[in-house]
């Protein structure tokens, strides 16, 4: 799938845009804050039916205007491809597929698959847990839909137990029964997210492996990173093996976890454990790279996580993602830009959008790489212009 043309009325620095693409790789060159990046993440929400920067939709209208619009035309092996997100303040978000609106948003979710690396993704490492729990929902659910779906009843069946703990404690009474149905529920769920993300870290991991030994530079290749997969799940498990089989034991495993935990829960009025206190152990040379790994070491991790993610989208929905580059180059050296390029613009991936600051260094970059179709387009304050390509 590949974006051929863009289309943006009143979204955040933009009155008004109309951009045709390269299948291939696709440039914003410009200032600090002209709103490069704001082109991004347009693209990014007719993926995701929201914004990667900001999550507060309606702080991503245009300041004194009532409404915005994202537009995107798709091609494909089959036929061209509509997408819109528009929404209008005091109302829902709409959108929309082949004109058609979506009655939940979730149903959009993986019809374009696409992986977005920026410097935010730096919480990824130095973040909290439910950062990365975030990530490893958000490669799967692109890649598996049930998934998705079992993610969104089990946080549902969350809230409601944890609403239900904050009222037992404000109305001074303990309702066992209303507690044990959702815990029914959470260890259903949670058994099964549970298993699958066992088996995600298991599949995923040779991926990252294979993308960290490719982009280190020489001081760090030797070094063995890995990725651990860790839950409270996990403390008295005796089943080494994590198949669909072992389900069943893992949820009996769970209520009994939620049982035990009944009297804590109570008193901190919140469900303290299950599978939305999972975390990836990320690690190099056997020790975290979020306290002992240096700058280089932690920006290598990081592009390896993303492009293992693009890898294993494409794989599992023989698709190739769009990917977002947003500033990506500063904390490079120009060999590792050269290389970074020259990877990301091979036939291994597909369309490609890049934002950088340094239009003389992407230029360079191209003559060097004639055979990379491309597209470099200048961007300044609520315009944006092509100005060069071999397009």
């Amino acid at each position: 799938m590949y974006l051929t043309r863009l289309k943006l009325a009143n979204f955040k620095s933009y009155a008004d845009a109309d951009i045709a693409f390269s299948n291939n790789v696709n440039c914003f060159v410009g200032n600090n804050g002209v709103g490069k990046t704001n082109l991004l993440d347009a693209i990014y929400y007719l993926s995701f039916c929201k914004s990667y920067f900001n999550p507060i939709d309606s702080q991503n209208i245009r300041h004194d205007e009532d409404f915005f619009a994202i537009h995107g035309e798709y091609s494909n092996d089959d036929a061209p491809v509509m997408v819109s997100c528009t929404l209008k303040r005091g109302h829902n978000k709409q959108m929309k597929f082949n004109k058609k609106t979506y009655t939940s948003l979730s149903e959009h979710i993986g019809k374009i698959p696409l992986v977005i690396v920026s410097p935010n993704d730096q919480n990824l490492i130095l973040g909290g847990s439910e950062v990365r729990r975030k990530f490893i929902d958000g490669v799967i659910s692109q890649a598996d839909h049930t998934y998705l779906n079992t993610l969104l009843q089990y946080n549902k069946a969350l809230d409601q137990r944890n609403h239900l703990l904050k009222s037992c404690y404000e109305n001074r009474y303990f309702d066992k029964e209303g507690i044990a149905l959702w815990d029914e529920q959470l260890a259903h769920h949670g058994s099964l997210i549970f298993v699958r993300r066992r088996q995600f870290i298991e599949e995923f991991s040779p991926l990252f492996s294979h993308y960290f030994s490719m982009i280190a530079d020489e001081a760090i290749a030797h070094e063995s990173p890995s990725l651990s997969h860790t839950s409270p799940l996990l403390d008295s498990l005796t089943i080494s093996q994590f198949s669909d089989d072992a389900i069943p034991t893992i949820e009996e495993h769970f209520k009994a976890l939620l049982l035990q935990a009944q009297q804590r829960d109570a008193i901190m009025q919140y469900s303290t454990v299950g599978t939305h206190k999972d975390d990836i152990d990320l690690a190099i040379g056997g020790y975290p790279v979020k306290k002992f790994g240096s700058q280089g070491q932690q920006k290598t991790f990081l592009l390896a996580l993303k492009l293992a993610q693009f890898d294993y989208i494409a794989q599992r929905l023989n698709e190739k993602p769009i990917l977002l580059l947003d500033d990506m180059f500063d904390k490079l050296d120009m060999l590792r830009v050269r290389q970074l390029v020259r990877l990301v613009g091979s036939s291994r991936f597909g369309q490609v959008f890049i934002t950088d600051t340094q239009q003389g260094r992407v230029e360079s970059i191209f003559e060097e790489t004639p055979d990379i179709d491309h597209l470099i387009f200048h961007v300044t304050p609520g315009s944006v212009q092509p100005i060069s390509s071999n397009h």
